[in-house]
């Protein structure tokens, strides 16, 4: 473990990994001043590929330039949505589709995501219906995206009985993760994006949680090499269990779904609005399933104080009551749960855990102990 913990200290200035699924296969290259360097890299990849861009209205203003003075020759147009989770919708989607269009996007062309993630869901669905299926580039601007949704290509849009559940997989051709853009993210945006981070140590890697718990501050203050080691082992770990099971069929992959039953949920209920973000929805589901397991005897209390004390010492939440309004009812929140992509059979499966780094996947969860759980939490001060 100290050889796993040093090794964790350092990353080379670029890190690629490989995602291997045949045919799909593609890299995911993590470093700094990517997003200058995209033309070539692109085109190197995809010779002869036209590319349009679709981004938010925050993101273009900082990045879009950059870019496109990039991509030079090749770069067809630009596409800009709204900023936020309320453009991951049908009317959206129409028009991001019918833009692409008219900028003359064909079936050899590809769309490059520039953005977080719901720039990377939303143009990728784009990219996956769009003349039956064009290339797609992830560009995530986003510590969220650069260690999670950019990766294994899951794409889709929010309906008001949850998020996601109209989609497609679409893999992209390339991920280019520049982590100098990071530099602009609001202070609560990158707190978010940790959460997912926390994630891959909470489901199977205990070591990576312990390097979490003593470096944190320097991921957070961009020092040195512990950010790109935590985004590089992130990556390496998602993209780890997306060759095992790509569409999630094995069910390996919902291991990466540890805290979103609960998170999406709780994304609903909030409207999918600033009132809660999407990483901090994840910390407080995460929570609730360390909480949930140790109640039912799976998982020791003292790994729960553990996570509730890291949540705390970075600033996420941990408990529905941390959501500003009126919190939701019990039954609300069950049956926001019950729309989930996991639930076979009317029965609801939940990532649970024996411990940290031991997240198992249970397909037939007590629902009175569920019930009786969520009362306790939804009114827990």
């Amino acid at each position: 473990m100290r050889d796993r913990l040093a090794a964790l200290a350092t990353e080379a200035k670029e890190t690629t990994v490989r995602v291997g699924l045949g045919a799909r296969s593609y890299d995911i290259v993590i470093g700094e001043r990517l997003l200058d360097e995209a033309g070539p890299r692109i085109a190197a990849a995809l010779p002869g590929a036209r590319s349009a861009v679709v981004s938010d209205a925050n993101v273009a203003a900082l990045y879009l330039p950059r870019l496109k003075a990039s991509l030079g020759g090749l770069f067809l147009g630009d596409v800009v949505v709204a900023p936020g989770e309320q453009s991951k919708s049908f009317p959206v989607l129409a028009e991001v589709c019918e833009r692409l269009l008219k900028l003359g996007v064909e079936r050899g062309d590809m769309v490059i995501a520039l953005g977080g993630g719901v720039v990377g869901d939303l143009a990728g669905f784009a990219a996956s219906i769009l003349r039956r299926g064009v290339r797609l580039v992830q560009m995530p601007t986003t510590l969220l995206a650069q260690v999670d949704s950019s990766v294994g290509g899951k794409t889709g849009i929010d309906t008001p009985q949850g998020k996601n559940l109209i989609g497609s997989f679409h893999q992209p051709s390339r991920v280019l993760a520049d982590i100098s853009v990071l530099a602009t993210l609001a202070p609560r945006e990158f707190r978010a994006g940790y959460a997912e981070v926390m994630k891959y140590g909470l489901l199977g890697d205990a070591p990576f949680f312990t390097w979490l718990e003593q470096t944190w501050p320097q991921i957070f203050s961009g020092e040195g090499g512990p950010r790109a080691s935590a985004i590089a082992t992130s990556v390496r770990a998602k993209a780890a269990i997306v060759e095992a099971d790509e569409r999630e069929e094995s069910g390996t992959r919902a291991l990466l779904n540890l805290g979103h039953t609960f998170g999406h949920a709780l994304e609903a209920f909030a409207g999918y609005s600033d009132r809660l973000l999407h990483g901090e929805a994840i910390a407080i589901g995460m929570r609730l399933a360390f909480t949930f397991s140790a109640e039912q005897g799976l998982c020791p209390a003292d790994d729960v104080a553990r996570v509730e004390r890291h949540l705390a010492e970075v600033g996420l939440p941990d408990r529905i009551a941390n959501i500003p309004g009126i919190p939701p009812a019990p039954e609300q929140l069950l049956k926001l749960m019950a729309q989930d992509k996991k639930v076979k059979g009317g029965k609801l499966a939940l990532v649970l855990v024996r411990g940290i780094g031991q997240a198992y996947v249970e397909r037939d969860v007590p629902m009175e102990a569920l019930s009786a759980f969520l009362a306790r939490e939804c009114n827990r001060r």
